[in-house]
C-alpha cells in the first residue's frame, strides 16, 4: 500500500510525495536522516550508524541518538498521516538491529531514471532514435538538481551521488546519440559541447562531440577537438585516449563516414531552409524607388555585366526581409536560382577551418540536396572553390539576411565572396541594421569599391498610408485624415502600421486607440535586451511623454547630462528613441538643421508603458510628479496630471496644491481665465482629507478672486470651499478616466478659455 501511494526523491532535494503531493519533512537534519535510511532500503539501519553518519565524531552532541529518535516519530506521522495515534507504524518500523524502512526499491525516482534510461540505451543501439530520444527525456526531467542535495556534504553518500551523477552524464549521452540518429546534428553538437564540460575527461563525451561535428560538415574541427583532449589528458593524467576514440580519430582522418557514424548515411551539411512565403501576397508599398533601383541592379547582372552587390538598410520594421523575398522572386522570374545564407550560430574558433561551413550549405541548396559523397569531408578550401565554380555556371541571387546577427565564420565567407566574385553573374543582397554593428561596417567596406547599390529605407509618407488602406479596401469607410492619423502614430514604419491595420479601426487611432499586442511583445524584447540603466532611462521617458524632457530625466535620474546623452544613444540604437530636427531658421548656418531633440519612434512610448504594471506605472509617475513640483512654472499642470496617473500615491491634499500653484502661475501671467478654472479645480480636490469637515478656505480665497478678476460669478463664500463630494471618503485622486477630474486646465498656455 505504501509503495503505490508514496514515493521518494533523491534527484535533487531529498523529498517525499502522499499521491504527488509533497510532505513536509521538515528542517534538513530530518531530510539527511530519510537519505540515511532510503540508501538501506529493506535493510536495517542502527541507531549508532545513524549517529556516526549524521554527526563527525568531534561534534556529536550528547543526546544525538535521543535526537534521532525524536525525528524517526516525526518521520512516522509525516509519511503516515492517516495512521492512528497509537497504532505501530507498518512503514518505518524498529528491529533489534535498527531501524528499518519498509519501502521497494522502486519507489525511488533514481530507480525510474534508472529503469528509463536503461530502456532508452536499448531503443538507441536498435536505431529507434525517436524512442530512444523520448524515454531519455523523460528520465532526465526527473532530476531537480543535484543527488541528495541536503546531504550532499555527508559522507555516506558520496558513493551514490557520485554513480547517480555518472548515469546523468550517461543519460546526456545518449540524448546526443539518439539526436545524431535523428539527423538532428546541430542541436547535438550543442548538448556534446556542454558535455564535454561538465566531464572534461571522459572519452564517451568527446567522441560524441567529434561525430557530431563530423556530421555537420566540420570534419576539421572533429580532428581539433580530438587533439585538446588528447593534449589533457597526457597533462592530467599522462595516457592517450583509449582504443575506441583513436578509431575514431583514424576513421575522420581516412573520411570514413560509414566507421565514423554507422548508423547513419554519409553525413551532409544543413541545407538552409526557404523563407516563409507571405500568404496575403501583399504588395510592398512605398518601396517602388527601392525596387525599381535593385530590378536595375539584377537586369545588370542578367545581362552578363559581372557580379553586384546590394546593401539594405533600414530600422527594424522597416521592410527589409520582405524587400529581400520581393527581390527575389523577381530574380527568380528572371532565370536566377536562389540561395540563401542562413547563420547557425558559432562554428569554430578558428575561423580558416569553419569558413567551409557556411559555404557547403551554399553549395547544398544550389545542387538541390545534399553535396555529393564524402562532401562532408571538405577540406578548408574545397568547399569555396566547388562554390565559386557552381556560381560561375548560373546567374544566381544570394540573400543574406541580417549582416549584423553573422556568426564569425559567416562573415569570412562574405568577405570571401566579395574578394573572389568579381564576373561571375551573382547578385549578393544583403540587408543590416540603419546603423550597422563596428564588425559589419567593416565588412561592407570591403566592398564599398565593388558594383555596389545602398539602399536606405525611410518611414513611409501618408501618401503610402493611403494607398494601403485604399488597397485594403478601406479608404471610402476610413474617416476624414485617417491615413494622416495613421501615419503619425505609426511614425511611417511599415511594421507598426501593419499592426495597427489589424486591429478594429476605432482602437487604431483617437481616445479609444490601444497599442497592438505584436509592438509590445517587440518592445519588451528590446527592453530586455538594454542595459539596466538604458531601461531605466527609457521607462522614465516614456512616462514623461513622447518628447525627452532632458532637465527632466537628468533630475530623476540623478546624473550628469552626459551620462544621459549616453543612455539616449544606446536606446537610439535600438530603434527605440530618435532623433527629430527642428525647423531651419534664419540664423542657421547653410547646410545644417535647426534645433530638434530626441523623442520616441511612433508610438513607441506608449509600448513601452504597456510593458509595465499598472502599479510600475504609478510609481513611476508618483516619482515624475515630484520632481516637476521641484521645477515650478507651468510644469504645476504636469505636476497635476502625473499625480491624477499616480493613483494611491497621491492625496488629495497635493493635487489642490499643485492645482493652486498652477493658478497663481496663471494669474501672475495674466490669463485669469485659465487662473479662473485652477482654482476651481484646487477647490474640488482640496476637500474631506486633510482639513476633515472644514472648509479649504485658501482655495475659496484664490477661487473668488480668479472669479472676480475674470469678470464671472463667483461662488458663495459659504461654499467657495467646500470639498469635492467623495462618497468613499478616500484620499486617492479621482480615477484616470474621469474626464471631470483628468481635464485639466492648460497652465502657462496662451488661450484665454480654459480646457476644464
Amino acid at each position: 500500500m505504501h509503495s503505490a501511494a508514496l514515493r521518494f526523491g533523491v534527484l535533487g532535494s531529498i523529498q517525499a510525495w502522499h499521491d504527488g503531493t509533497p510532505a513536509e519533512l521538515g528542517p534538513p537534519k530530518r531530510r539527511v536522516l530519510l537519505a540515511r535510511l532510503l540508501l538501506n532500503t529493506g535493510q536495517p539501519v542502527s541507531v549508532e550508524r545513524l549517529c556516526r553518519d549524521l554527526w563527525p565524531a568531534g561534534d556529536r552532541p550528547a543526546a544525538a541518538a535521543s535526537t534521532v529518535h525524536s525525528h524517526i516519530s516525526r518521520l512516522r506521522t509525516i509519511l503516515e498521516p492517516d495512521r492512528a495515534a497509537h497504532q505501530p507504524s507498518s512503514l518505518l518500523v524498529r528491529e533489534a538491529s535498527g531501524y528499518l524502512l519498509r519501502t521497494s526499491p522502486e519507489a525511488l525516482d533514481a530507480a525510474a531514471f534508472e529503469e528509463l534510461l536503461t530502456e532508452a540505451t536499448e531503443a538507441l543501439r536498435q536505431s529507434r532514435g525517436d524512442e530512444a530520444h523520448d524515454k531519455v527525456t523523460k528520465a532526465l526531467r526527473l532530476w531537480r538538481g543535484p543527488a541528495f542535495s541536503e546531504a550532499a556534504g555527508f559522507g555516506f553518500v558520496a558513493s551514490e551521488v557520485s554513480r547517480l551523477q555518472s548515469l546523468r552524464q550517461t543519460a546526456e549521452e545518449v540524448r546526443v546519440g539518439a539526436l545524431l540518429n535523428l539527423g538532428r546534428e546541430d542541436a547535438a553538437v550543442s548538448l556534446a559541447e556542454a558535455l564535454t564540460v561538465t566531464a572534461p575527461l571522459r572519452e564517451a563525451s568527446w567522441a560524441l562531440l567529434m561525430k557530431a561535428l563530423y556530421a555537420t560538415g566540420r570534419g576539421a574541427e572533429a580532428l581539433r577537438q580530438y587533439e585538446r583532449f588528447r593534449r589533457a589528458l597526457a597533462e592530467e593524467l599522462g595516457v592517450d585516449p583509449g582504443p575506441a576514440l583513436r578509431a575514431l580519430h583514424l576513421a575522420v582522418l581516412n573520411e570514413d563516414s560509414r566507421a565514423v557514424l554507422p548508423d547513419r548515411r554519409p553525413p551532409t551539411v544543413t541545407v538552409a531552409p526557404a523563407a516563409p512565403e507571405r500568404e496575403d501576397g501583399a504588395p510592398l508599398f512605398g518601396r517602388d524607388h527601392e525596387s525599381r533601383r535593385i530590378a536595375d541592379t539584377v537586369r545588370r547582372t542578367a545581362d552578363g555585366k559581372g557580379t553586384h552587390w546590394v546593401f539594405v538598410s533600414g530600422g527594424l520594421g522597416t521592410g527589409k526581409t520582405r524587400l529581400l523575398e520581393q527581390t527575389a522572386a523577381a530574380a527568380e522570374s528572371q532565370g536566377f536560382a536562389q540561395v540563401r545564407l542562413v547563420c547557425c550560430g558559432p562554428c569554430d574558433d578558428s575561423l580558416s577551418n569553419a569558413v567551409f561551413g557556411p559555404a557547403a550549405r551554399l553549395l547544398a541548396q544550389l545542387r538541390a540536396g545534399p553535396p555529393t559523397p564524402s562532401a562532408a569531408a571538405y577540406s578548408r578550401e574545397s568547399a569555396l572553390t566547388e562554390l565559386l565554380g557552381e556560381l560561375a555556371e548560373r546567374a544566381t541571387v544570394v540573400l543574406v539576411d541580417d549582416l549584423d546577427g553573422l556568426c564569425e565564420a559567416c562573415r569570412e565567407l562574405v568577405h570571401h565572396l566579395s574578394v573572389l566574385l568579381r564576373e561571375q553573374p551573382v547578385v549578393v543582397v544583403c540587408s543590416s541594421a540603419e546603423r550597422a554593428a563596428p564588425g559589419t561596417a567593416s565588412l561592407t567596406s570591403s566592398v564599398a569599391r565593388q558594383r555596389a547599390l545602398w539602399v536606405r529605407l525611410r518611414p513611409l509618407s501618408v501618401e503610402d498610408v493611403s494607398a494601403l488602406l485604399t488597397s485594403v479596401g478601406e479608404a471610402r469607410s476610413a474617416p476624414p485624415g485617417h491615413a494622416f492619423a495613421l501615419h503619425r502614430r505609426s511614425g511611417g514604419n511599415p511594421f507598426v502600421l501593419s499592426a495597427l491595420l489589424e486591429l478594429p479601426p476605432r482602437h487604431r487611432v483617437g481616445p479609444d486607440a490601444v497599442v497592438p499586442p505584436a509592438l509590445v511583445n517587440v518592445v519588451a524584447a528590446r527592453l530586455d535586451a538594454l542595459p539596466e540603466s538604458a531601461r531605466a532611462m527609457v521607462t522614465r521617458a516614456a512616462v514623461c511623454g513622447p518628447d525627452l524632457d532632458v532637465p527632466l530625466l537628468v533630475r530623476l535620474l540623478d546624473i550628469s547630462r552626459e551620462e544621459l546623452l549616453k543612455l539616449v544613444d544606446t536606446a537610439v540604437h535600438a530603434d527605440i528613441l530618435t532623433w527629430q530636427p527642428g525647423p531651419r531658421s534664419a540664423d542657421d548656418p547653410p547646410g545644417t538643421a535647426g534645433a530638434g531633440g530626441y523623442r520616441f519612434t511612433g508610438i513607441m512610448d506608449e509600448a513601452v508603458l504597456a510593458t509595465l504594471t499598472q502599479a510600475s506605472r504609478q510609481l513611476l509617475h508618483a516619482s515624475v510628479a515630484k520632481a516637476l513640483r521641484g521645477r515650478g512654472g507651468h510644469d504645476h499642470a504636469l505636476a497635476v496630471r502625473h499625480l491624477i496617473q499616480a493613483g494611491p500615491l497621491a492625496s488629495r491634499e497635493d493635487l489642490a496644491q499643485e492645482c493652486r500653484a498652477a493658478g497663481r502661475y496663471c494669474e501672475e501671467r495674466g490669463q485669469l481665465a485659465l487662473a479662473h478654472a485652477w482654482y476651481a479645480k484646487a477647490a474640488r480636490f482640496g476637500g474631506g482629507v486633510t482639513h476633515g469637515p472644514h472648509q479649504d478656505v485658501t482655495a475659496g480665497r484664490h477661487l473668488r478672486r480668479g472669479t472676480e478678476r475674470a469678470g464671472r460669478p463667483g461662488p458663495p463664500a459659504s461654499d467657495s470651499g467646500r470639498p469635492h463630494a467623495d462618497h468613499s471618503g478616500s484620499s486617492r485622486p479621482p480615477p484616470a478616466h474621469a474626464r471631470s477630474d483628468t481635464t485639466l486646465p492648460q497652465a502657462g498656455s496662451h488661450d484665454e478659455h480654459p480646457a476644464a
